[in-house]
């Protein structure tokens, strides 16, 4: 019998691939690399940090396309709305 002459099944097979096993092991190497003294209140604030300082300052047509961003959903509104603030 050849491939071609293969009949399909009847009904679908149920294939499923049960993952929960591999997802704790990933999340277990990921806090190791991440170290015991890793901080995660700190790196968001940090983060938060580091937005503050990449809007700031920026020129009267900058701030204009912050605007429309803002505006449009595309970035959050920082501070009170102005991002040089």
């Amino acid at each position: 019998m050849s491939a071609q002459d293969a009949v399909p099944p009847a009904e679908p097979m149920n294939f499923a691939v049960d993952l929960t096993g591999h997802e704790m092991t990933r999340r277990a190497h990921v806090m190791e690399a991440l170290g015991a003294d890793w901080d995660p209140v700190a790196a968001v604030r940090g983060e938060e940090e580091a937005y503050d300082l990449l809007y700031s300052g920026l020129d009267e047509e900058q701030q204009r396309i912050y605007d429309t961003l803002v505006a449009a959903g595309v970035l959050p509104r920082r501070g009170s709305g102005r991002a040089a603030d």
